[in-house]
């Protein structure tokens, strides 16, 4: 019975942690119909400003999702395409997008480097020296935006306080399993996160989908040398941009993350490596995440308790509440996703809630088809095909952190 009093007591918490969710999204759905009108009187403030996008592969609506950079209403930028290869199919969607628009300043740059162990940090740094401008903008391929996306979030630069812009993420599409449940997590958790952090705790916490600043305190920081071997690149520069006193600002400009066509592998592989970057960075602080998963939590009674008619009816109070908590949450970002996807919210958060116990067993990645081991900080290292060297690495990385 005290293990059922004890979840009930962790679900109480994650639920009252979802309403804080739901209240910070929506204040910052009312905060961006103010925000509108103001970059509206700070249009003048309109400085020319680099879009940096890596490519890789060839995601959902690729060409939509970069044509949707072309056509921004801003009076002065230009678009630089980073490949490693020109085999990559992402590069003749590249070359068609630079046809199509032929009056946008765009640029393909093609350069097979090994700057560091991040390989999106590899795909920019070669481009980063080709920018024209003082204003950076790095984007990822997988976003769709807005015509007035850059003016939205160029006005907050025109305070000199100010170091970094980052925006709230909405995940559309969804044709496939996988795809649904990416958005269903993105819509909810990943917004309501974000969004709760910056608005109540006051802790910045960047998403790289889009990252604007200066060139100039980007270089302070120590440029993509200082992010090279890290896999949370966009999470450190922010973090640094902040230690360094300038501020970190959330857009309320809402961008689209398109998602399509993902398999329910790719959704497991996406977010046990999310968690394992978490648990590296934020170390205790990780278990909140399973705090604040309560349909996860409600189940547990009935999996390893006892399953009875009190346990089950809890599981399916919980699940329903946490239903109506993301379509909310969904609604306040202007999601279009039907109404009855979110009737898969339960299934969703119990597989978070299995996935949230890998980091705790397993420090390797695999991304872009490289192997890697996360340290402190979301630092990476070459992962050994050896399991003794990957013990290894691991134990020696332990004592260091206990004896720093």
């Amino acid at each position: 019975m005290e293990f059922f009093i004890i979840c009930c007591l962790l679900i109480v918490v994650g639920i009252v942690g979802c309403a804080l969710q739901v209240f910070s999204v929506r204040a910052a759905a009312k905060a961006n119909e103010r925000n509108g009108a103001q970059s509206q009187k700070t249009g003048q403030f309109s400085p020319p400003v680099t879009i940096l996008k890596p490519l890789r592969g060839l995601d959902d609506n690729l060409f939509d999702n970069l044509a949707s950079f072309c056509t921004l209403d801003y009076p002065r930028y230009e678009i630089i395409f980073a490949l490693q290869d020109q085999n990559d199919p992402a590069y003749k969607i590249a070359k068609r997008v630079q046809d199509t628009y032929r009056n946008i300043a765009i640029t393909i740059h093609v350069e097979r480097t090994r700057f560091g162990l991040n390989p999106k940090v590899n795909n920019l740094s070669s481009a980063y020296a080709r920018a024209n401008y003082d204003y950076l903008l790095i984007s990822d391929s997988n976003v769709l935006v807005e015509k007035n996306y850059l003016v939205d979030i160029v006005h907050h630069m025109a305070n000199p306080h100010v170091g970094l812009v980052s925006n709230i993420i909405r995940g559309i599409g969804g044709r496939s399993v996988g795809a649904i449940f990416e958005n269903l997590h993105l819509n909810s958790f990943i917004v309501g996160s974000v969004c709760m952090l910056d608005r109540l705790l006051k802790m910045p916490c960047v998403v790289g989908k889009s990252m604007l600043m200066r060139k100039a305190d980007f270089e302070a920081l120590g440029g993509f040398s200082a992010v090279k071997d890290v896999l949370a690149e966009d999470y450190v520069i922010g973090r640094k941009m902040h230690d360094a006193g300038k501020g970190v600002v959330l857009s309320t400009h809402v961008i689209n993350n398109v998602n399509e066509f993902w398999s329910l592998k790719k959704f497991l592989n996406r977010h046990s490596r999310w968690g394992k970057l978490r648990w590296r960075i934020g170390g205790y602080k990780y278990i909140s995440e399973l705090i604040g998963n309560p349909f996860f939590v409600a189940c547990l009674p009935a999996i390893f308790w006892e399953t009875t008619q009190m346990t089950l009816w809890t599981a399916a109070f919980v699940g329903c509440l946490k239903i109506i908590s993301d379509f909310l949450i969904g609604r306040s970002i202007g999601c279009s996703m039907p109404a009855s996807r979110y009737l898969m919210v339960p299934i969703k958060d119990f597989i978070i809630g299995v996935v949230w116990f890998i980091p705790l067993m397993s420090q390797t990645v695999t991304w872009r088809g490289n192997k890697y081991v996360i340290g402190k900080d979301s630092c990476l290292a070459p992962c050994t095909e050896t399991w003794t060297a990957s013990v290894r690495y691991r134990l020696a990385e332990a004592l260091r952190s206990r004896f720093a």
